[in-house]
């Protein structure tokens, strides 16, 4: 007869510390155990292992799609037992916690702003990504947002904003002075980002669309922060804050959006499905 020592799980040795049970999946990727156990440790307990296996497939499937390198500031907020977890970056530094609290966050769906005070500053500078090389993105999990607040961006002028996304009818900019896309995203959820692999034009991706544009870049004068919930200014004020829930947050080089998108989508509903 077996023990009960033989009937539990045990810990394998490849598998970042997670229960092994037969041939059940397990992480395995090292980018992905790093930032799991990092996780984990800001949490004081590992995340159930679907969960794990989620963000395993997520890191293996953006390199598999080649847009994982591109990838230079991010964080999942959503997963992670708690705020404190859903912090650590999956790429790059962490974003400071500007006003957020325990009970902002929920596993399932993510962090919501407050449209008033809550914000997080990424801690990337508007010129750390080249000029005709840069990405923005989130993953906006609430539908009603308050109008022209952001999600996303930062500017280097008094007026002239370089890079955002928006609630409301200015819709995207990157490294312009112009909206390129000016469309309503509040009543929708999903990738909303925004991509430039060229001087001469920019995309602009939501509701799982891809709309490029012919729109000139425009050099950045003054360095800004990256925010997210608001948007950034040269002396790190925020400004127009979002009451909008987000998920997820990426901000790098330039990249496919869709393909991103697939990714991303496939993470949320994978781990709404094992909480």
């Amino acid at each position: 007869m077996a023990t009960l020592a033989q009937k539990l799980p045990y810990t394998h040795p490849f598998a970042g510390g997670y229960p092994y049970r037969g041939s059940q999946r397990l992480p395995s990727d090292p980018d992905a155990l790093t930032y799991l156990a990092a996780v984990a440790a800001a949490d004081g307990a590992p995340v159930e292992t679907a969960v794990a296996v989620a963000v395993d497939d997520f890191f293996r499937g953006m390199k598999a799609d080649g847009t994982f390198s591109a990838i230079k500031a991010a964080c999942l907020l959503c997963g992670a037992r708690t705020l404190a977890g859903a912090l650590v970056p999956l790429a790059g530094t962490a974003p400071t916690n500007n006003n957020f609290v325990d009970a902002d966050y929920n596993r399932e769906t993510g962090l919501v702003g407050d449209g008033s005070t809550k914000y997080l500053d990424s801690n990337r500078a508007n010129d750390d990504d080249p000029e005709d090389d840069n990405h923005i993105a989130v993953y906006k999990n609430s539908t009603g947002d308050t109008p022209s607040a952001w999600l996303v961006g930062s500017r280097d002028r008094t007026t002239a904003p370089v890079s955002h996304i928006l609630v409301g009818s200015s819709g995207f900019l990157n490294r312009s002075h112009a909206p390129f896309v000016a469309i309503n995203t509040s009543a929708t959820t999903g990738l909303r980002a925004t991509s430039r692999s060229s001087s001469l034009s920019a995309s602009a991706y939501y509701n799982s669309t891809l709309t490029a544009a012919s729109v000139s870049s425009v050099p950045v004068s003054t360095s800004a922060n990256q925010f997210i919930f608001a948007f950034g200014t040269p002396d790190g004020t925020a400004f127009a804050h979002s009451n909008a829930r987000i998920a997820f947050y990426s901000i790098g080089e330039s990249l496919d959006l869709a393909l991103m998108d697939a990714r991303i989508t496939a993470l949320v509903n994978a781990i709404g499905a094992a909480l």
